[in-house]
C-alpha cells in the first residue's frame, strides 16, 4: 500500500503536559517513522504511513492525549507520497524551535499528582520526603516560566542542573519525567530551610516547621506561586495573634486540610463541591460551616461558611505528615492591598512584625500567583478568584474577533488584566487591589510578561473603565500611548455582562448587574442595573433600584449607617430620622450624635454627597440597621453577615416592593424598603426573618424588570452578574422566578461574578464592536 507523509499542527495546551512522548510511544506502537517537536507555540508532527495508519493516529492522539493536555484542533496537511529520499528510519522527538510566531498556550501550575505523592511517601524511593517532587503531570508551570517554548532553560529550573539520575529520566521518552521541566530530586534541586535570624540548622525544617505552628507560632511558607501565613486553627489566641498583626480584625481566613475526610469534620460537602475540592487546580473552596464546626470561630467570625483547601504540593502534604491540627490557617502573605510576597529577602523584610518562623526554598518564583477560590451557587460553581491552577488558560473568543489584539487593564478592586489574541482571550492571574502602588508596579510586570508568552507583537486597542481616577485608567492611558493603540473606555457593568455573555457563547441577553460600585454613564455610581446587551458591544440600561444619596462618598462604604441614613432621608421625617439614628445607632458614628447632625445638614445642603443605585450599599444598609455590623472591615463584610443571618429565617415574611415606571425605566424604591426593616425592627421582628425578606425582595424586585425586559425584547436568557451573585440566596431567588416564567437563566461558572472578569468582559465588548463594523 502507498504511504504518505502528513504534516500535523496541534494546538492547545499541548507543552509541559507530556504530549511529545506520549505522540513518541503511539507512534512507535503503530510502527510509524517521522519525528515530533515543540514549535513556539504548537506541536509539530510528521508521519508517515498509509492514509488508514495516519487517520488512526490522529483519532488514538485525540483519545488518548495526556490527562492534562487539551487539544483545540489537529491541522492534518498530506505532503505527498513517501520516496526513498524522504522516508524517515525511525520516529524521533525533537529539540524545540521557536520558528512559529503566535500565541502559546502555557498550562497552569497542577497540584501535585498521586505517583510522585507515593514516591515522597517511599523510604526506599530517592525522592522520600523530598517537597519538590514533580513529573509531567504534575507541579509547577506557568509561575516559573520566562518563555516560550516551554522548555527547563526558559524556566526558573535551569538555576538547578540535573543530577545523573534525574538525567536519565528527563531525557528517556518512556520515562514520567521526559522533558518534565519541573524535574528534580534531593541531590540536584531545590532546597527548604527554616529562617529565624539567619538560617536555622535543621535535619527536617518541614517537620520542625509544623511543631513551631502546634505551639501556636505563626509562619511564613513559600510555596509554588506565592507566600503563606499559616497557623493553627483549633484554638483562637494564634488567629487572633494574626489578625492583630495584619490588621484584618474580621476578615476570614481560608484554611488547608489534609483530606476530604478531615475536611467533613467542620465543613459540609456534597459530590460537586468534592469534586472540585479534589480537582488538580485544588482552589478554595467555600463551603458551609457543619454544625459540629470543630476549628475555632475566630478563623470566619460571623459567617456560616468557610473557605477550605487541599495541599497542593509536596510540602504541604509533608507538613500534615507531622501533625493532629485538623486544618493550618492558609492566608496569602501580604499587607493589606499590596501583592503576595515571593522573594526571600521581601518576605523576611516585610514579614518581620507577622512572622516569627520562615519556611523558604531557593527556587525563584518568577511569576506570583494567588490560590483560586470558588463558590457554588444554584449547585453550580463560579469564581470569586480565577488564579492559580486555572491562570493562564485561554477562553476560546474565536466567534467574537480573531484580527485584533486587545488589552483590557479591568476596574480597580480584585483586578484582572485580559489579553485577546487571535480568538483566544488570556484572562491574567488575580492582580488586587491596584489603589496601591505596589500592585500596580505589579500589574505592569504581569502586563509585558503575559505578552511575552502569548507573542503579542502590537497591541491595537487598550481598554480601561469609564471611571477617569481609577489608576488602571491612568495606566491604560499610558500603555495606549506606548503601544501606540486607541484607548477605548467602557462602563463597568456592562463589561461584566458581557463576561457573562461571553463565557455562555450568547448574541443577546438581559443581566441583572448587582455589585457594590461601578461608574455610570451619568455620572452616578451604579450598582443594581437590569441591562440589554447583544452582540455588537453595546447596551441599554433599561431598569433598576433608585439612585439614593451617600453621604460623605466613600464614607458610606466603610460605615454603612451613613448610607442607611441617607437612603431613610428621602422618606423619613427629619426629626424623626435624628431620633432614630441618636437614639438606636449613635455608637455605631464614629463621633456619635454630633455625626448624625453634620450628615444630616451634608444632606440637606447636598454637600460631599454622591448618588449610587448600588446593591450592595443597600444590602450594607440593611445588615447594619438590624444590627448584624457596625462598619465595613473588609470588602463584602457587612453583605456577606447578612447572608449568614438571613439563611437562618424561616422565609415566611413578606416585604412588597413592585418597580414603578420613571422616565422610561422601571425603578425599584428602595427608601421603602429600608423604611419596612425600621418598621419590622421596631415590631419585634426577629432579625433573621427580616434579612432573609428583604434579600428575597430585592432579587425579586430585580427579576421583575429582567423578566418584563425580557419579554419585551424578545430574549430568552437572563442572567447575574456582579459580586452581589456570590450570595446563595438571591442567586437562587432569581434563577427561580426567571425559570418559573419559562426562561432560561445563566450565571458565572468558568468566570467571576465580581471585578475577577471585568477585563475580559472589556475585551469582549472591543472585540464585538470590532467584528461589527
Amino acid at each position: 500500500m502507498k504511504e504518505y507523509t502528513a504534516y500535523l499542527l496541534v494546538d492547545g495546551i499541548v507543552q509541559g503536559v507530556g504530549f511529545r512522548p506520549t505522540v513518541y510511544r503511539l507512534a512507535k506502537l503503530m510502527n510509524l517513522t517521522g519525528h515530533v517537536r515543540n514549535m513556539g507555540n504548537i506541536v509539530e508532527i510528521i508521519i508517515q504511513g498509509t492514509y488508514d495508519d495516519i487517520k488512526l493516529f490522529v483519532d488514538e492522539l485525540q483519545e488518548y492525549k495526556p490527562v492534562r493536555s487539551e487539544i483545540n484542533n489537529i491541522d492534518v496537511e498530506i505532503k505527498g507520497e513517501v520516496t526513498p529520499e524522504t522516508k524517515y528510519d525511525d520516529f524521533t522527538i525533537k529539540e524545540s524551535s521557536d520558528k512559529i510566531s503566535g500565541s502559546a498556550v502555557i498550562p497552569p501550575d497542577i497540584s501535585i499528582c498521586d505517583e510522585c505523592l507515593n514516591e515522597i511517601l517511599d523510604i526506599n524511593n530517592r525522592h522520600y520526603y523530598y517537597p519538590f517532587t514533580a513529573c509531567t503531570n504534575c507541579g509547577p508551570r506557568f509561575t516559573v516560566i520566562d518563555k516560550v517554548p516551554y522548555d527547563r532553560k526558559n524556566t526558573t529550573m535551569d538555576d538547578f542542573p540535573l543530577c545523573t539520575h534525574c538525567e536519565e529520566e528527563y531525557t528517556n521518552p518512556l520515562d514520567r519525567r521526559y522533558h518534565a521541566e519541573a524535574t528534580c530530586c534531593p541531590e540536584c534541586g531545590p532546597q527548604v530551610f527554616l529562617y529565624k535570624d539567619g538560617v536555622i540548622q535543621s535535619k527536617d525544617p518541614i517537620r520542625d516547621a509544623s511543631r513551631l505552628i502546634d505551639e501556636g507560632k505563626i509562619l511564613a511558607i513559600k510555596g509554588i506561586g506565592g507566600t503563606h501565613l499559616v497557623c493553627k486553627t483549633s484554638t483562637d489566641e494564634a488567629i487572633l495573634n494574626l489578625r492583630e498583626r495584619l490588621g484584618r480584625k474580621t476578615q476570614p481566613f481560608a484554611c488547608m486540610t489534609p483530606d476530604t475526610k478531615t475536611a467533613s469534620l467542620f465543613v459540609e460537602f456534597n459530590d460537586k463541591e468534592k469534586e472540585v475540592l479534589e480537582s488538580v487546580a485544588r482552589p478554595i473552596v467555600i463551603l458551609n460551616k457543619s454544625r459540629d464546626y470543630e476549628l475555632s470561630e475566630a478563623l470566619s467570625p460571623g459567617l456560616h461558611n468557610q473557605g477550605v483547601m487541599l495541599p497542593y504540593t509536596g510540602l504541604h502534604h509533608l507538613l500534615f505528615k507531622y501533625t493532629l491540627e485538623p486544618a493550618y490557617v492558609m492566608t496569602s502573605a501580604n499587607m493589606p492591598g499590596n501583592p503576595m510576597l515571593i522573594n526571600n529577602k521581601e518576605i523576611i523584610e516585610k514579614l518581620d512584625e507577622i512572622a516569627d518562623y520562615y519556611l523558604l526554598h531557593d527556587r525563584k518564583i518568577l511569576n506570583r500567583c494567588d490560590d483560586s477560590v470558588v463558590r457554588f451557587r444554584n449547585n453550580r460553581p463560579g469564581f470569586i478568584r480565577r488564579s492559580r491552577g486555572y491562570v493562564p488558560k485561554p477562553f476560546d473568543f474565536s466567534n467574537i474577533n480573531t484580527t485584533h489584539n486587545i488589552l483590557a487593564v479591568g476596574p480597580e478592586l480584585d483586578v484582572t488584566f485580559s489579553i485577546l489574541k487571535e480568538g483566544k482571550c488570556y484572562p491574567s492571574q488575580h492582580i488586587g487591589n491596584t489603589s496601591k502602588i505596589k500592585t500596580i508596579e505589579f500589574m505592569q510586570d504581569a502586563i509585558k510578561h503575559l505578552i511575552k508568552l502569548t507573542r503579542t507583537d502590537n497591541i491595537d486597542y487598550v481598554v480601561a473603565d469609564m471611571h477617569p481616577e481609577f489608576n488602571t485608567t491612568k495606566l491604560a492611558r499610558q500603555l495606549s500611548e506606548e503601544y501606540d493603540a486607541e484607548l477605548v473606555q467602557v462602563q463597568h457593568h456592562h463589561a461584566h455582562a458581557s463576561s457573562l455573555m461571553a463565557e455562555h457563547n450568547l448574541d443577546e441577553m438581559v443581566v441583572i448587574a448587582a455589585d457594590g460600585v461601578g461608574y455610570g454613564e451619568d455620572g452616578t455610581i451604579w450598582g443594581g442595573e437590569v441591562l440589554y446587551l447583544n452582540n455588537t458591544g453595546h447596551y441599554k440600561n433599561v431598569g433598576g433600584l433608585k439612585t439614593q444619596p451617600m453621604p460623605g462618598g466613600d464614607l458610606s462604604t466603610k460605615y454603612p449607617i451613613r448610607m442607611a441614613m441617607g437612603i431613610l432621608y428621602t422618606i423619613m421625617d427629619k426629626e424623626e430620622l435624628r431620633d432614630l439614628m441618636k437614639n438606636e445607632y449613635s455608637e455605631y458614628f464614629k463621633y456619635g450624635d454630633k455625626e448624625v447632625d453634620m450628615v444630616l445638614k451634608q444632606l440637606d445642603n447636598d454637600f460631599n454627597t454622591s448618588r449610587t443605585s448600588s446593591m450592595g450599599r443597600v444590602l450594607d444598609s440593611i445588615s447594619v440597621l438590624l444590627g448584624i455590623s457596625k462598619n465595613r472591615g473588609y470588602e463584602g463584610e457587612c453583605s456577606m453577615k447578612l447572608e449568614s443571618v438571613a439563611r437562618e429565617g424561616f422565609d415566611l415574611l413578606v416585604m412588597e416592593l413592585e418597580p414603578t415606571l420613571e422616565n422610561n425605566r422601571l425603578v425599584i424604591d428602595t427608601s421603602k424598603l429600608l423604611l419596612d426593616v425600621v418598621h419590622l425592627i421596631k415590631g419585634g421582628v426577629g432579625i433573621d426573618e427580616i434579612a432573609c425578606a428583604s434579600e428575597r425582595a430585592l432579587a425579586e424586585a430585580l427579576a421583575d424588570i429582567a423578566i418584563i425586559t425580557a419579554r419585551d425584547k424578545k430574549v430568552n436568557v437572563i442572567g447575574g452578574t456582579g459580586g452581589v451573585f456570590y450570595n446563595e440566596f438571591i442567586s437562587e431567588v432569581v434563577k427561580k422566578k426567571v425559570e418559573d416564567e419559562g426562561l432560561t437563566f445563566v450565571q458565572h461558572e468558568k468566570t467571576c461574578a465580581g471585578d475577577g472578569s471585568v477585563s475580559m468582559g472589556q475585551c469582549a465588548i472591543v472585540g464585538w464592536r470590532l467584528s461589527d463594523n
